[in-house]
């Protein structure tokens, strides 16, 4: 848990003029729990004047902090729509949000939207101003940085193949996650996912399996499109995802239905600790 003074510059404040008071985060806006502060200020920075109001604008908005695109992305939406119960408002500083949207804006692209207006950069405080900065450069040398999910054209679902060549596929790539997918449903109707992953091997590069298990969880929540084209019912499906890590990128080149009554794909993963890639 991030305390939101680690993030504050040194200047005068700003505040915005309206008459507001202090109410606790509602349960509804998760992407704003644990975030270091558990009440807001109302109105907030994006005028919404309710809770109602604001509970509804940032619906939208939970699932691109849930892909956690970029390390402020939350701090960044959660000021805005959440802004702490202090003296005055605190914005979040121009440099931030640049930062985010560099990051966070292809996110979006991939799921059919522009970054939009109302973020825009310019309107926010310059640095040397009251805001909510970026961390220190220090921070990103003892943190590392974990590879991105790209937004990919979605593979194509195997249904028929054989141990032999899913062997071939597996000597190509250097992960492979058992998936069971599900759809569930939110109090607002949106399209949620229940996702679960298991690492079947890692054969190359640093990651640990928790690492790579988060890894694929976010490709599934920037990659929606793919996402729902595998969850066809509410009912649970099971997927092989493989694909490699490269240059700081993670890629999935290939989606096998994992299915009970077909062994090829748990035959394939028992084979795969004694076998030699040619």
């Amino acid at each position: 848990v991030l305390a939101v003074s680690g993030f504050l510059r040194v200047a005068t404040g700003f505040d915005i003029g309206l008459s507001t008071k202090c109410v606790v985060i509602p349960k509804e806006m998760d992407m704003c729990h644990k975030i270091g502060y558990s009440e807001m200020r109302l109105p907030n920075l994006m005028g919404h004047t309710s809770m109602a109001d604001v509970i509804l604008k940032s619906t939208s908005w939970q699932h691109l902090a849930h892909t956690d695109c970029h390390p402020h992305v939350r701090t960044f939406l959660c000021s805005l729509f959440a802004p702490i119960c202090l003296d005055t408002f605190i914005h979040p500083c121009r440099s931030m949000c640049v930062a985010v949207r560099g990051s966070c804006a292809p996110v979006l692209t991939c799921h059919g939207h522009p970054w939009p207006d109302s973020l825009d950069c310019d309107r926010f405080p310059a640095d040397e101003d009251m805001c909510l900065a970026s961390l220190s450069k220090e921070y990103k040398y003892l943190h590392k940085v974990p590879p991105k999910p790209a937004c990919q054209a979605c593979p194509a679902v195997e249904e028929f193949f054989t141990h032999k060549r899913v062997l071939e596929v597996f000597c190509d790539n250097n992960f492979a996650v058992k998936v069971k997918l599900s759809k569930k449903r939110t109090v607002f109707g949106d399209q949620e996912y229940n996702i679960e992953c298991q690492v079947e091997f890692i054969t190359q590069g640093s990651l640990l399996p928790y690492e790579t298990q988060s890894m694929i969880q976010r490709w599934l929540l920037i990659n929606k499109k793919c996402t729902q084209k595998m969850t066809p019912t509410h009912r649970p499906v099971v997927y092989l995802l493989v694909g490699n890590i490269e240059e700081g990128i993670i890629l999935v080149n290939q989606v096998y239905r994992w299915q009970r009554r077909d062994s090829q794909l748990t035959l394939a993963t028992q084979k795969w600790r004694h076998h030699k890639c040619l």
